[in-house]
């Protein structure tokens, strides 16, 4: 397969993909190779797998001889991309967009070689740090108002009679900036992101280098159908351990599967045809242990399939389930999940609650305001088809 091939298997747009197969022809030579663009906002701690699609992307250029240019957005992190969203994303502080970024950079790591000389790690504060309000108006003077409001969002906003606050658009010209700063010759992303990338084209052209290719991916979707999202908890953390990703795995429709075969596997296309031409329940574990494989190893993904048929279809406990010891004392049970770890929130805990998704030694919990008495013996409580944890008091 020629390496152009390779490449449109993951991408949704390419403008343009002559410009791009001009672009490889010339990095063949000697000494020359390409700069991958990619950035990512570092919003929260958790990198997941539908970001992991375009750095599968990038990885695949770098195997192929090109140099992957990782851009950490610590100072567009602080403003706030508002691709998809129908209202302002709040601001993060400068402590936890430093905190965030140390994850990801550990996280991405496990797809991509970050060492020197293998790929250059930026961040855009670089150069967004040392700007002045001068600074600002110059780059805002590359935009016109019409153009920015041809995003679909802002649009959406207006239809909506909700605000669309000027800072937010400068957001697009802050991502095409970034293209200058990095001289990128290829800038992936989301194919929610085209016209950002189509932006970072606008301004190196404005800046007399020659315009990156755009190359975008499509959006993977999370377990419910939905677009993956840390908001939905639909998502597959990077960091999630094998059980857990191949449980999530295993709770897709059928529909999705050759979505995430194509952006999450390195089998070909006639193999997934075949894969998926047989009974749905074997291709989704097929599916379940390609993507632990890669994000684990093939040991931790052949112990998680069989795992996962011991507990749902032979319906056992985990043969390992964590004891916490806690303080001791009667809490809500929204308050207990939230504790030991069970629930991100006491607003999840409780939405879990009231779905029917709480077990306490085995019985449903089923009332939100239910008050619970740690004492000595555990105290077996299961959320979801997944979580489980012994909890006693000290």
């Amino acid at each position: 397969m020629q390496d152009i091939d390779r490449l449109k298997r993951l991408a949704s747009d390419l403008v343009t993909e002559e410009e791009l197969v001009k672009r490889l022809a010339e990095a063949g030579q000697p000494g020359r190779r390409l700069r991958v663009k990619f950035g990512i906002d570092p919003t929260f701690t958790d990198v997941h797998v539908g970001h992991a699609v375009p750095i599968r992307a990038l990885r695949l250029f770098q195997e192929l001889g090109h140099l992957p240019v990782l851009i950490i957005g610590d100072a567009t992190a602080r403003l706030g991309d508002p691709t998809g969203r129908n209202d302002q994303r709040p601001a993060l502080t400068a402590a936890e967009v430093q905190h965030n970024s140390a994850t990801y950079l550990e996280q991405i790591g496990r797809i991509l070689d970050l060492d020197a000389g293998s790929c250059e790690v930026r961040r855009n504060s670089e150069w967004f740090g040392g700007m002045d309000f001068f600074d600002c108006l110059r780059l805002a003077g590359h935009g016109t108002v019409a153009r920015l409001l041809e995003r679909d969002d802002f649009q959406q906003r207006i239809e909506n009679m909700l605000p669309v606050h000027l800072h937010e658009m400068m957001y697009p010209l802050m991502q095409g900036w970034d293209s200058v700063q990095v001289r990128a010759d290829v800038e992936l992303g989301g194919n929610d992101q085209l016209f950002n990338l189509h932006m970072g084209r606008l301004l190196q052209e404005r800046e007399g280098q020659r315009p990156q290719v755009c190359f975008t991916t499509p959006l993977l979707l999370g377990t419910d159908g939905r677009k993956m999202s840390k908001t939905y908890g639909n998502h597959v953390p990077l960091t999630a351990d094998a059980d857990e990703v191949f449980g999530k795995v295993m709770s897709l429709s059928d529909e999705m599967m050759p979505q995430w075969f194509r952006m999450l596997t390195g089998l070909a296309d006639e193999e997934v045809a075949a894969v998926l031409a047989g009974h749905p329940r074997q291709a989704k574990a097929r599916l379940g242990r390609e993507v632990v494989g890669w994000l684990h190893d093939a040991a931790a993904a052949a112990a998680a399939a069989v795992e996962f048929d011991r507990r749902f279809q032979q319906k056992e406990l985990p043969s390992e389930i964590p004891e916490q010891v806690l303080p001791p004392g009667t809490r809500g049970l929204p308050s207990l999940l939230k504790e030991a770890g069970l629930a991100s929130s006491t607003s999840e805990a409780r939405r879990l609650i009231q779905q029917g998704g709480v077990k306490l030694d085995g019985e449903l919990a089923e009332d939100p305001q239910r008050q619970v008495e740690l004492g000595p013996e555990p105290l077996l409580v299961q959320v979801g088809k997944r979580r489980f944890a012994r909890l006693r008091a000290d």
